[in-house]
Order: C-alpha cells, then structure tokens, then sequence
C-alpha cells in the first residue's frame, strides 16, 4: 500500500478483552493498518461492523452467547463486500470447512504467531484466501479421506445451527439459557436437540451431553459408547 493511500480499515471480534486489545496493539503498529471498531459479542459486533463497513472484520468463531459462523452469514448477507478472517482457537477441517462455507477469506488460529495475522491480513485484502500454516496439512488430511471412512467426523452431519445448539451444550448450558444465547424459542432448541440426538445416533439427553463435553472439551468427534440407559 502507498502511504499516500488510506490504512485498510479493521473491525476486532472476539469476547476476550485481552485477545482483542491484543490484536489491536498488533494493527495499531503498521502505518497500513487501522482499527475502526472492536466489540465481544455478536450484536455489538453486527452492529457495529453495518455502521463502520470495515475492508475486513477479524472473527473468532466462539463468542460465548453468540456463534461467529452465524455473524459472518449476518453480515456477508448484508454487506457482501466485507472481507472475512478468521481467528480461532479451533485447528480442525470441520470449522474450517464451515468458515469457508459462510463466506470467510481467511483462516488462522490463535496458537500462530502474530506476524501470522499480518501476513493473513494482507493477503485478504489483497483478493486472496489465506489459510494458516497450522490448518493446512489437516485440511489436505480432510479433503483426501473418503467421506462417510471410519475417520469421518460424525459431527459434519449436523448443520451450522446444530453444531452451534452442540457447543453451547457442550458448554454446560441447559436449554433455556441455549434459547436465551439464540433468541429462539424454548420448543426450537428442543427441536434441534432431538435432531442431534438422531443425527449423532445417542439414544438419551445424558448420552447427548456427555458428548457434546467431549467434544468441547477434547475435540473428540466420535459417537461414544451408550453411557446411560435409554
């Protein structure tokens, strides 16, 4: 960029004040670079980004009462123009596969170094898609294993909604708080709980919470033996 030109402009997601001031120190240092606007939840965050129109908005995709896959369909839906990165502690394909899905350029996790999101940064504005380092080879690892394989993450059966129902879950929320994260109907999630339950072929809510804290827990994406009588 020449230094007559402008700095790209950049909006900051992530509900951790010390991650996102982090990353605004980052920006703050390159003449290129400019922060128009940060926020830690989805609505602040939707709101926010609508009334600046960032070049490119960084997104985590784990925003404790919202979910950053949802946000990026929201604003991309309204404002196709904004550039997407990614910036999360997930290093799986499958969140990978669904950022890409809903619209997002570019992918790094938060165990890169720092100069990673410059380089993503750049290459993002530049038209191009950028995935991280770290993520790559197990995206190349997904992509040539035959789909429905032994090694098949049973969790990519469920849709974006689901898998966001899952994690809150996972995460030790009962369904009234998941409704209330959501701003959907009680009856809604219980209707996405059974068809987790169907898709994840767990035959008992016990059953569905204890993987979904796996899940969130460890990564584990296989349907464990039956814990509790049905």
């Amino acid at each position: 960029m020449q230094s007559n030109e402008k700095p790209a402009r950049i909006f900051v997601v992530d509900d951790h004040a010390v991650v996102r001031q982090g990353i605004i120190r980052l920006i703050a240092n390159e003449p290129s670079l400019a922060v128009c606007g940060d926020a830690g939840e989805v609505g602040a965050a939707l709101s926010g980004i609508l009334a600046e129109k960032p070049d490119v908005a960084i997104i985590d995709l784990s925003l404790g009462s919202g979910d950053g896959i949802e946000l990026i369909k929201s604003v991309l839906a309204q404002v196709p123009s904004i550039r997407i990165l990614v910036l999360t502690m997930h290093d799986d394909a499958l969140h990978l596969e669904r950022a890409v899905r809903a619209g997002a350029r570019g992918f790094v996790t938060k165990q890169e170094v720092a100069a990673e999101i410059l380089i993503a940064l750049r290459e993002v504005l530049e038209g191009r898609v950028y995935l991280s380092r770290q993520v790559s080879p197990k995206l190349l690892m997904q992509l040539i294993r035959a789909p429905g394989g032994d090694d098949d993450p049973i969790v990519r059966r469920l849709s974006d909604r689901e898998l966001q129902v899952l994690r809150l879950i996972g995460q030790g929320k009962a369904t009234k708080e998941i409704a209330n994260a959501l701003h959907l109907s009680v009856k809604t999630i219980e209707s996405y709980r059974s068809s987790i339950k169907q898709k994840l072929d767990v035959t008992s809510a016990l059953d569905l919470v204890h993987f979904a804290m796996r899940w969130v827990l460890t990564g584990e994406e296989k349907r464990p033996a039956t814990d509790s009588a049905t």
